[in-house]
């Protein structure tokens, strides 16, 4: 474990050192006050959240927080994101990024916890909520808050540090496969050409995309997470809507699983007679490590903790 202010006093951004024990726990003692306006701020984030894009009560939470800390922001307006910044000002010196995601996912939440999700088919399923919670306590520790907040500049924040050289997250590509059979009555199936008949093949057949295409050696997964069909029990559908992700880690394994997806939905709308087409939502890229980058962190680590850390 390190404490956050501590690599801060490190990298020689902050005067003085916490030099003995002592004064660690002193300063430990002293972010325990901090710990409940963290929680709190969490779980409210938790009880209204937003789907993306409508991020607005969201937002107006984290910029007050950010008024109160007296930090500077730009905000691009609902369904924008909010950069707040702090620093000397100097030109030439290094800067650290923290990026938080805000919004929520479609579903619902039936944990039964004190702060579950109020606002009915969203919840804050992916943690986002708690990350917004860490990075303005991160705010706190390098700005001057209100008394009041129970914050101040030199605050001790406890984390473990776990640094990689080399891809961290995956490319995250969305896909929407429509399905266009022809309809029917349930008791003549021989006159109809049954889109879900032909989902179903499809929702098998992409799982072969990463099991037998994909080398083995490159992480990579493809779901489909959503299927739309049919209108009765007694009625053969005639359109079907599937949406998926593919995750991957490479770029030719990302165009290889885009092809044989492509490929396959040609060839089972075929053997089915059925008209099926493939849009590919190009999503976020590799966040990817850089071997100086992930240096510094290492060895700013092994500064302030040592090997075994405490």
């Amino acid at each position: 474990q390190f404490g956050f202010w501590r690599i801060l006093e490190a990298s020689g951004t902050v005067p003085g050192g916490l030099a003995t024990r002592t004064r660690v726990m002193e300063a430990l003692e002293r972010a325990s006050e901090i710990y409940p306006w963290m929680v709190e701020l969490r779980r409210a984030i938790h009880r209204h959240p937003e789907l993306a894009f409508e991020e607005r009560k969201t937002a107006q939470r984290l910029m007050a927080g950010l008024e109160m800390l007296a930090i500077p922001f730009e905000y691009g307006g609902v369904g924008g994101g909010i950069i707040a910044r702090l620093g000397s000002g100097r030109p030439g010196v290094p800067t650290v990024a923290l990026r938080v995601e805000m919004d929520a996912l479609p579903g619902s939440e039936n944990t039964g916890l004190p702060f579950a999700s109020q606002v009915p088919g969203k919840m804050h399923a992916c943690g986002h909520d708690g990350h917004m919670a860490m990075v303005m306590v991160e705010a706190s520790c390098m700005a001057c808050g209100p008394s009041s907040a129970g914050m101040w500049r030199g605050t001790t924040v406890w984390a473990r540090l776990w640094w990689r050289v080399g891809v961290i997250t995956a490319f995250a590509d969305g896909f929407t496969i429509a399905v266009h059979g022809r309809g029917g009555h349930g008791a003549r199936p021989h006159e109809a050409v049954d889109a879900v008949v032909v989902a179903a093949l499809l929702v098998m057949a992409i799982q072969t995309l990463v099991s037998r295409e994909t080398n083995p050696a490159y992480p990579s997964v493809v779901t489909v997470g959503k299927v739309q069909a049919g209108s009765a029990p007694n009625v053969i559908a005639e359109d079907a809507i599937l949406h998926g992700t593919i995750r991957t880690t490479r770029p030719d394994v990302r165009t290889r699983i885009l092809d044989g997806l492509r490929r396959m939905a040609r060839a089972i709308g075929e053997l089915r007679g059925a008209n099926v087409s493939v849009e590919a939502q190009e999503g976020y890229t590799p966040v990817v490590n850089t071997p100086l980058e992930a240096d510094i962190a290492r060895r700013a680590a092994l500064k302030v903790g040592g090997n075994g850390g405490w």
